[in-house]
């Protein structure tokens, strides 16, 4: 267990190395460019087959202990330790990311996007991979600054070499964004660090602040919270976002919803409520506004790109979606409840299956039709994806479902204990306050149902016989395989929730509790 983890963390980081050498005579088959694609996927899915044996071997009778520990000295003069541990709040986000990372790789090799060497492609996917998976492994804060700021290079590449229009603008609007955030993070990290006189996630957290005077939890929670949130993100900070998923190629926009986003609201569970508490419960009824107007605010966005005439991008439509959804995670963690950040875990899981798949989705509409905006998709003709590529419309149609929160389905446990811990806060927090943040998120939810079922009437309902006939492929194999995983997945999580919910609640008990989780 212990190698398990250490290898699923650093073994990305090998393959990158190994994808920018020159393949062996034996494996490069009929096309180099192939070769390397198809190291990237066997790469992915060995870390996969890792992640899966760590879940398999983790001890579920205990979810709340850390697992498969690694603690080495690094540098001893700051008492920064190359330490990693999963507790039932990060390993469901580590095989969620293993998974998301290997479905783009498998998706990639059938369909690259069009740019520079498909080498520099999977190395730099290879590194963001690594990147992200140590963020969810590593137990000092020091560490973790590392992980959080490691993948913003590569994904900057992704997006300005293998992007869309307006590549190089998003791309540089998304770094800038997230490292003046980053900056501002690390000053709140040192200050913990410092002050309490280790850097040690876990010493920190069996402390719960204690250490801490008042005065360094606010100005902690103030500057790490602001880099959080940046990278969440949430309203009104948010703007990068949208520009970056536009501009970015499919798996870009894939693994920047379902893995990047999550790092932010990580953060906030696993350091900000158990190492400054006080300072959580002073700012969490802003914290609890803020999340509340982005969910209004991304669903009037995404009403506003869903009506017709205003030439609406679907890629940015979801982009803004995430707003809201991330809203929902805000609003469960900013309850202080273990019912809240449950829900807030849960959100994060579901909206990583959910919109990958919305991502993956739109992508291909884009290749099929040209274009992913809403008014040519739906003009005169109509995509009307019912009936000329019935698989294809069945799937966007229940994505679009699932994100909507319908119950049954992974979307709506999430949002509903997100609302349920906002309605009872915490002790010492303002209900009033925390009650109409509850009512601003119920009327998200209608908000939310509003534009899915505008965009879903618009794009899949229509004439296919009307006007001149446009082929159009259905669902192929290599989709059906990078899919299909998404799709059995949020069907399971919102069948059977205490799948999840077994291995966070005790995690997030001991947490809140100031134990060592």
């Amino acid at each position: 267990m212990q190698f398990l983890l250490a290898f699923i963390v650093a073994a990305p980081l090998l393959g990158a190395v190994a994808a920018l050498l020159p393949a062996p005579p034996g494996l490069k088959g009929r096309s180099p460019e192939q070769a390397v694609l198809r190291h990237g996927v066997t790469v992915t899915g060995v870390i996969l087959a890792a992640a899966i044996a760590l879940a398999l071997g983790f001890d579920h009778d205990a979810p709340s202990r850390f697992q498969a520990t690694t603690d080495i000295s690094w540098i001893p003069a700051l008492d920064v330790r190359i330490h990693l541990g999963v507790d039932g709040i990060s390993l469901p986000l580590l095989v969620m990311t293993a998974l998301l990372f290997f479905l783009c790789a498998l998706y990639s090799y059938f369909k690259l996007p069009a740019g520079p060497s498909p080498k520099a492609f999977v190395a730099l996917l290879l590194v963001l991979e690594s990147g992200t998976l140590a963020t969810f492994a590593v137990l000092d804060l020091l560490l973790f600054f590392l992980a959080f700021e490691m993948v913003l290079i590569p994904m900057y590449f992704l997006i300005a070499r293998w992007g869309g229009a307006q590549r190089q603008a998003a791309a540089w609007k998304f770094i800038l964004y997230t490292l003046l955030g980053s900056v501002v993070m690390l000053l709140g990290l040192l200050l913990i660090g410092v002050t309490a006189g280790t850097f040690d996630m876990v010493a920190l957290a069996s402390d719960n602040g204690r250490e801490l005077s008042h005065t360094t939890q606010l100005l902690a929670v103030l500057s790490i919270g602001l880099g959080l949130a940046v990278k969440t993100p949430m309203w009104p900070l948010h703007s990068w976002l949208p520009d970056a998923h536009t501009a970015a190629p499919t798996v870009g926009s894939v693994l920047l919803a379902g893995v990047l986003l999550k790092m932010g609201t990580y953060g906030f569970v696993r350091i900000l409520l158990p190492v400054t508490p006080d300072g959580m419960a002073t700012f969490a009824p802003y914290l609890g506004a803020f999340a509340a107007v982005g969910i209004i605010y991304g669903s009037l966005a995404c009403l506003a790109l869903a009506r017709k005439g205003n030439k609406g991008d679907l890629k940015r439509l979801i982009a803004y979606s995430s707003v809201g959804h991330m809203g929902f995670v805000l609003l469960g963690i900013a309850s202080m409840t273990p019912t809240g950040v449950n829900g807030a875990l849960f959100a994060n899981i579901a909206h990583g299956l959910i919109t990958g798949l919305l991502f993956f989705l739109v992508g291909a509409l884009k290749d099929r039709y040209g274009t992913a905006d809403l008014d040519t998709l739906a003009g005169a003709t109509g995509a009307a994806l019912y009936g000329r590529a019935p698989r294809f419309g069945a799937l966007l149609a229940f994505a679009a479902v699932a994100s909507l929160g319908l119950p049954g389905l992974a979307g709506f446990w999430g949002e509903m204990l997100a609302l349920f811990g906002a309605f009872d806060p915490a002790e010492g927090l303002p209900r009033a306050a925390f009650l109409t943040y509850t009512a601003i998120g119920a009327f998200g939810t209608l908000l939310t149902a509003a534009y899915l079922l505008v965009v879903v009437r618009r794009v899949c309902m229509g004439d296919p016989k009307a006007g001149p006939e446009i082929a159009v492929a259905d669902v192929q194999r290599y989709e059906f395989a990078a899919w299909t995983p998404l799709v059995a997945l949020t069907v399971l999580a919102g069948l059977w929730p205490a799948l999840l919910l077994g291995l966070t609640d005790p995690a997030v008990q001991q947490l809140l509790a100031g134990g060592t989780s």
